[in-house]
């Protein structure tokens, strides 16, 4: 082989490692009264199977009886020039919650209020870690879902 050929190969696989490794440079900063929160995922061997639900809420002193949410959302972004996902939370909106009636002298407890609305699920990719944008004070938290090994037939209806 020639050895400016071989040289050329070895620029090309070299740079694609390269911005893998360092793939937090696509991530800028927090900007004021943010947070970033970072996510590594271990490798699987068919992540396929698997999908990330990102929850952001903030946990709050109330009585456990009711159920409360926060109105807000998660966005994905993808960013300029690297084609990268990122999500940005804004700040939550109003909590709001079911009105059942409880004693008020029951002691208060600890809860994690989420955004309200359906489960945000993505693509699981341990290629790439998963960036969040938070205000200060609101936390991330996730699971990562599994499908189970094979499919199974429906019946005609």
């Amino acid at each position: 082989m020639k050895p400016w050929l071989t040289l050329t190969l070895i620029g090309l696989l070299a740079v694609p490692a390269a911005r893998a490794a360092d793939n937090m440079q696509a991530f800028p900063p927090a900007g004021p009264g943010q947070v970033r929160h970072v996510l590594t995922l271990p490798e699987q061997g068919d992540e396929a199977a698997f999908k990330v639900e990102l929850s952001a809420g903030k946990t709050l002193e109330l009585d456990e009886h009711n159920r409360y949410f926060f109105a807000g959302q998660i966005v994905e972004e993808t960013i300029e020039g690297w084609g990268f996902p990122r999500f940005v939370i804004g700040e939550p909106g109003p909590m709001a919650g079911t009105l059942m009636a409880v004693d008020p002298a029951a002691p208060k407890v600890a809860r994690f209020v989420s955004l309200g609305g359906e489960p945000f699920l993505i693509r699981y990719n341990s290629r790439l870690p998963v960036v969040v944008y938070a205000p200060e004070g609101v936390e991330v938290r996730y699971r990562v879902w599994a499908a189970g090994p094979e499919f199974r037939p429906m019946d005609p209806g």
